[in-house]
């Protein structure tokens, strides 16, 4: 017997007072259909370019082929795909067995559950991007990381303004200042810069008054005898050594970052930003336009000499620097092509005891940089896209050469407060950017990996 259309659930029979009856006396299961699965339409998902899917057929071509388009029409979607509640409500009414039926299949499959759940997720991190959305959704920890982000902003806040209120302005005033109008009091500063072992003969240097013209007279000789009395032959050679930098530059050397910014603010800020940005090519031109002064320091502190210092102090070997030897350069070219993210974490940590927070968020910021950097080469080995590392490599120093180029030409026209600005902003905050960086990064894995 042939089963009328008021018995068949794929059909649906108007009554006889519907007004559209004339035009269309029923409706098929088959005018509801998915594009992809060709059954009936599942939480209708309607795209930018008009066509719907069932949202786990979607949810299926998204974690196969990774792309954001149609997978009629291959029109790229907007934002992300939300459920068209009006045309669900509807099948949902005409068909109730039909739709019944297939969420049971669906939440049988897992395949199908964990495709959703991976979509969802993927949804979830577009949501902050997507312009005026007044809405939170709380299964992201937004709240959390916003509270921790928040916190470390106030820390940043806190150390910025202190070191504008509490910082002494001896340090700046040595580095500008000639040693032959220094006091007795800046000479012992002088002094105690050198080490904690320098605080020994700082009762000595004030006792004699030992102002700037008195100490460009000293030799090793008078160091050695009464009043100075410097006994230690490594003390001695090292307070000659650094008096010998400060004959030959007519003032104090800068011995930390503030005074190394205080005499060279360009410097200081090309630097941050191209360790930052590109490290190995900041380490390149370190090597290439300031060996002496800069990259000797920087390779000894990170690579140091492992060999016998019994006989010799470690200040003074510091402030005597010879070549590094070919164990040193195997060691930081390692370091330099795999992990140069590492070699400032490295040199920041050896500077805690003299700048104690400012150290730690260069560690921080480094190690947080070397996780983005992973996250970057992993991306280019999953997408098979090896072949493209020469071209991005040469873009990216085209590009880091021309910003160089561009804030060298215009470095006299820009304030010294922008400058300092910019300065704070890449040591104290960007750490902070970064951490959420790397939140979204390991997010945006845990979604590809399910």
């Amino acid at each position: 017997m042939e089963e009328s259309p008021q018995n068949n659930p794929n059909t649906m029979t108007h009554e006889k007072g519907d007004p559209l009856q004339s035009t269309s006396p029923q409706i098929s299961i088959s005018e509801f259909s998915c594009h992809c699965c060709y059954d009936i339409l599942v939480n209708p998902t309607t795209l930018n370019c008009g066509h719907s899917f069932c949202r786990h057929c979607l949810a299926l071509w998204w974690a196969s082929s990774k792309k954001t388009e149609c997978p009629e029409c291959r029109e790229k979607w907007e934002g992300f795909p939300k459920v068209n509640i009006l045309l669900r409500d509807a099948i949902e009414k005409l068909f109730p067995d039909a739709i019944r039926m297939r969420l049971e299949d669906i939440q049988q499959n897992n395949d199908i559950v964990q495709s959703l759940a991976a979509f969802q997720k993927y949804g979830n991190d577009q949501i902050p991007l997507a312009p005026n959305t007044g809405r939170v959704n709380p299964q992201r920890g937004g709240g959390f990381f916003s509270g921790v982000l928040t916190a470390l902003t106030g820390v940043a806040v806190v150390l910025l303004v202190y070191h504008w209120s509490s910082r002494e302005s001896e340090h700046d005033l040595l580095v500008h200042k000639a040693v032959a109008k220094w006091t007795a009091e800046e000479v012992v500063l002088w002094l105690e810069q050198l080490g904690p072992w320098a605080s020994l003969y700082r009762d000595r240097f004030l006792a004699e008054r030992v102002n700037g013209r008195l100490l460009l007279t000293l030799t090793e000789e008078e160091f050695s005898r009464a009043p100075y009395t410097i006994e230690n032959s490594s003390h001695r050679r090292a307070i000659l050594l650094e008096l010998e930098r400060v004959k030959a530059l007519g003032v104090k050397p800068p011995q930390n970052l503030w005074e190394y910014k205080a005499v060279n603010p360009g410097r200081s800020l090309f630097l941050l930003y191209a360790l930052k940005s590109s490290p190995r090519l900041g380490l390149l031109y370190l090597y290439l336009f300031d060996y002496t002064d800069t990259f000797l320091p920087f390779i000894h502190t990170i690579c140091p000499l492992q060999e016998d210092t019994s006989g010799e102090d470690i200040i003074t070997r510091l402030l005597d620097l010879r070549d590094p030897t070919w164990k040193q350069w195997r060691e930081f070219l390692v370091k330099y092509s795999f992990l140069p993210y590492q070699l400032i974490a490295e040199f920041a940590w050896d500077w805690l005891e003299v700048h104690y927070w400012t150290s730690r968020f260069l560690i921080v910021n480094a190690m947080l940089l070397s996780v983005l950097e992973l996250f970057s080469f992993w991306r280019i080995w999953s997408r098979s896209e090896l072949k493209t590392v020469p071209q991005r490599m040469w873009s990216h120093f085209w590009k880091v050469s021309t910003q160089g180029l561009f804030v060298a030409m215009f470095w006299p026209l820009i304030p010294q407060f922008v400058c300092n600005c910019l300065f704070y902003w890449a040591l104290y905050f960007n750490p902070i950017i970064n951490i959420d960086l790397v939140v979204k990064e390991v997010r945006r894995l845990e979604t590809q990996v399910l």
